[in-house]
């Protein structure tokens, strides 16, 4: 059975769960899953996990992530990016300058409060938010903390009739959606927004700069060449990693407790420079959460 890691270029156009089943069929494999959803608008990158990996794909969906994008200013959408119709416009005024945009986005620099978007997967009495966004129905949506550690623009503005656009990046929390980011940008600044394009550049510690799309697996595939699946240990990458000894690995493989002196409540233990397990500190000793090897 295949296990490892795919650094996955996603492409516009398909939702994530394509992404997966499209490279079953590449793989002649079932066993798939990807760590951190992307709308189907959005490019870049998107974590695999094959076989014995998906045991660790919950800790790459929890990673930070980095994007880059575009931030239309002067009218929102349905949906808060490109692919909604247009739902209220605000010419924008000559005094919101470069300056300006650069302060209302430092603001937005740490702990925030987000409202998922109408048209997002985020579940409330059992039915996804986009379901009753397209069903014409109200309902309240539950606020979440989310982390922003980098905001800022990256290009000039571009003046494009009544509306200002501009690149921008920022490196956020898991669970933060951007779009959301884009729209609250320009509350804040008075006006309609949304955000008209998306990359995400990272994820989970993989890099758009050595990421392959699902065509050039399905090329390598066919050559045998299985250098794009890289080892399961990519998928603990932002976990504490701990150098167990010979006798620990022996504890751990059995499922039994070891001592460590570590205050981390995860972390991942290895052996041999390979990960044997994810461990889980329980009353200042440490147990085997999952055993890898």
């Amino acid at each position: 059975m295949l296990s490892g890691i795919i650094n996955l270029k996603k492409e516009a156009g398909m939702t994530s769960h394509d992404a997966v089943f499209k490279l079953r069929k590449i793989l002649h494999e079932k066993k798939i899953g990807h760590g951190g959803t992307l709308d189907p608008d959005v490019v870049g990158v998107l974590p695999i996990a094959v076989g014995k990996a998906t045991r660790v794909i919950e800790y790459m969906t929890d990673s930070g992530k980095v994007y880059e994008g575009e931030i239309t200013l002067g009218y929102s959408t349905t949906t808060e990016d490109a692919s909604g119709s247009v739902l209220e416009r605000t010419p924008v005024p000559i005094d919101v300058t470069e300056v300006v945009i650069d302060q209302a986005m430092a603001s937005f620099i740490g702990q925030i409060t987000q409202i998922p978007p109408m048209y997002s997967a985020v579940k409330v009495n059992g039915r996804k938010l986009y379901e009753y966004a397209r069903a014409g129905e109200a309902v309240e949506r539950p606020k979440r903390q989310v982390t922003i550690t980098d905001f800022k623009r990256t290009s000039p503005l571009l003046s494009d009739g009544d509306c200002l656009r501009f690149n921008f990046r920022v490196a956020c929390s898991k669970g933060t959606y951007v779009r959301t980011l884009a729209v609250d940008l320009g509350a804040k600044l008075g006006l309609a927004s949304h955000m008209s394009a998306l990359c995400r550049k990272a994820s989970a510690g993989l890099d758009l700069s050595s990421a392959q799309s699902l065509g050039e697996i399905a090329e390598l595939v066919e050559r045998g060449d299985w250098s794009f699946l890289l080892p399961i240990e990519y998928g603990v990458l932002d976990l504490p990693r701990h150098d167990v000894t010979d006798e620990e690995a022996t504890e751990l493989s059995h499922g039994r407790f070891v001592q460590l002196d570590r205050t981390e409540d995860l972390l991942a233990a290895f052996h041999d420079n390979q990960v044997l397990a994810i461990l889980e500190r329980r009353h200042g000793i440490y147990k085997p959460k999952k055993v890898l090897l």
